[in-house]
């Protein structure tokens, strides 16, 4: 079995493949201080009763990268395939700088090109809302970044005097007529707006209209308040975008640590 890693700044999210088919799925809390010796006992927990041979990791969480593919390393008896764009990373990276591309955004970008039609803008939501987008000639040329829902949330609560701290909850009306439904509103309808208007920008940037795939919690959530609705919701795009690159890089991987 093959074990794909997603290290973002909030979770871990840890998918199991049997050959092409996603056949359990974990989340883990990113904690940059928990020691090497305490992943490998979750790890062991986790994965008790699986064969697994193989895995790839994309981490976004420096500190993390080497203490996980350790502990993975040591548990599975494996050598683990660090996502980098010193591998084959499927498509053409085409923007200033290609070592600036995060691993979780060639993943979605690798996943996109794989599965849909192009061009394609693949929206992510996690800490950040990200905008992966791969044109027509199969080249990921980049995209945009703005503040994620929750980080939204956290950022008026601590950065301001008065507003408290609201949940992640459904938004009644665009008129919020007190302050939590106000925030809400904010949020959950601006993060919405926002999407609609950057989709109508990229397209008049990329000259024709592209496939809208949407990955991450909050994907189901959103799509209520767009103008435009999402092609797709794949939540498990990103551990598919690494599936398919641990395929095309595994014959330079050695299997025995």
């Amino acid at each position: 079995m093959l074990l794909t890693s997603d290290i973002g700044n909030t979770s871990i999210t840890l998918g199991l493949f049997e050959d092409d088919a996603l056949v359990e799925e974990f989340r883990l809390a990113s904690d940059k201080d928990l020691p090497i010796e305490e992943y490998e006992v979750l790890l062991k927990s986790l994965f008790k009763g699986f064969s697994i041979d193989s895995c790839i990791i994309a981490s976004v969480v420096e500190e993390l990268t080497d203490k996980f593919k350790k502990a993975c390393d040591k548990v599975l008896g494996i050598n683990s395939l660090v996502l980098s764009t010193d591998i084959n990373t499927g498509v053409k990276i085409k923007i200033d700088n290609p070592k600036e591309a995060g691993a979780d955004r060639i993943a979605n970008a690798v996943g996109a090109y794989v599965l849909y039609k192009r061009p394609v803008i693949v929206v992510d939501f996690g800490t950040a809302t990200t905008f992966d987008i791969v044109n027509s000639d199969g080249e990921f040329i980049g995209g945009a970044i703005s503040l994620g829902i929750m980080s939204q949330l956290k950022a008026l609560n601590k950065f301001t005097s008065k507003l408290p701290r609201t949940d992640i909850s459904t938004s009644a009306r665009a008129i919020g007529h007190n302050t939590n439904d106000a925030i809400l509103s904010g949020v959950i309808r601006g993060t919405a707006a926002m999407i609609d208007g950057m989709v109508e920008q990229c397209e008049a940037e990329l000259g024709e209209k592209a496939t809208l795939v949407a990955t991450g919690g909050y994907s189901g959530l959103i799509a209520n308040y767009l103008k435009r609705p999402f092609d797709f919701i794949n939540p498990t795009l990103t551990l598919e975008g690494l599936r398919y690159l641990y395929q095309i890089n595994s014959k330079f991987v050695s299997k025995i640590v």
